[in-house]
């Protein structure tokens, strides 16, 4: 039988077709998804449930005539960019737990409060000062967002107990840097801050696939896909057009390429604990790129039974040049 990738980092800017790309897989024989394209089944873990999560707080902290505390405005970028590693922090957590089997239980805390508790950890784990545990109106906030939360994590703990044989974990998440910048992206903005915050244990069985796209492609595919009613949506929501530029308006990517000495991998230098020091290890992490710029998934978000069949061939030759490279990797 083929060997199968343990873990897969699906990276791109936003609206680039990542998601419509574990779709295509998700709707595909197992057979087929392994042999051509070295996956089992996937347990997708992603950054954007929890972006949309503290997109939400803020709108209901306005609502009670309270100030944002993540964003500096309503479909503004992050108040603070350290933010961007929280949520890498959140996916850290959510791995293991996934490793383990281990679902999250609630306890004696509401759903919103499990959820506030976690990113309150993630920020101190940063250096960042603790919002939650000194919000006013907490309670009220925890109640306004309780179903929000507790649809994230009966999805997440889905994920995290479904069947592990076989199984192929993919991370998803974007990152990039404000239009017109230079190399390298001041972190903790860009892909080289968040692969450098992801743990050890993803970074020793990871390899990467980078959907290629245009910044201004992605901005205008951002504009087509979204739908005001699906924010929370995976694949029709929209990223607000400040964030677009100043947050995405290039990534590092080929930047982090040129950097690595060895052919077809990303360097990553990770600052890691052994016994009471700390050291830089070195990972090496395997990376391929499969170039969308025509456009090969935009006709997934929709029904699976309308797909034109010469697009569904497109689209399977496309990726599975791409994660040739992946599946072969050491």
């Amino acid at each position: 039988m083929p060997r199968h990738i343990d873990t897969l980092i699906l990276l791109a800017l936003p609206a680039s077709g990542k998601s419509e790309v574990r779709k295509f897989w998700v709707n595909m024989d197992p057979e087929t998804r392994l042999n051509d394209f070295g996956l089992g089944p996937t347990s997708d873990l992603d950054d954007y449930p929890y972006v949309h999560l503290i997109r939400r707080v803020d709108e209901v902290l306005a609502r009670m005539g309270d100030l944002p505390v993540f964003y500096l405005g309503k479909d503004r970028p992050f108040q603070d960019p350290i933010t961007w590693n929280v949520l890498i922090e959140l996916l850290n957590e959510d791995s293991r737990h996934l490793q383990a089997s281990d679902r999250y239980e609630l306890g004696s805390a509401s759903a919103a409060g499990w959820l506030f508790a976690r990113m309150d950890v993630a920020r101190d784990k940063l250096g960042m000062h603790r919002i939650f545990s000194r919000m006013p109106h907490l309670a009220t906030l925890m109640e306004v967002l309780r179903a929000d939360v507790s649809y994230h994590l009966d999805a997440l703990n889905r994920v995290i107990t479904a069947d592990k044989d076989g199984a192929t974990v993919v991370l998803e998440f974007a990152r990039g840097g404000p239009h017109g910048s230079s190399f390298p992206i001041i972190p903790p903005r860009g892909y080289a801050s968040a692969l450098q915050t992801l743990a050890p244990e993803i970074l020793e069985r990871a390899c990467i696939l980078y959907v290629r796209v245009t910044p201004e492609q992605a901005r205008q595919k951002n504009i087509e896909r979204g739908r005001p009613s699906q924010q929370g949506s995976i694949l029709f929501h929209s990223v607000p057009s400040e964030v677009m530029l100043a947050d995405y308006g290039c990534d590092d990517i080929a930047w982090l390429r040129a950097q690595s000495d060895r052919p077809n991998t990303i360097r990553v230098e990770r600052v890691v604990q052994e016994g009471d020091r700390y050291m830089t290890r070195v990972y090496d992490v395997p990376f391929s790129v499969f170039d969308n710029r025509e456009d090969l998934t935009s006709f997934v978000r929709g029904p699976k039974e309308d797909w034109p069949i010469e697009s569904i061939r497109a689209l399977h030759d496309g990726l599975a040049a791409a994660m040739a490279p992946l599946r072969d990797a050491p």
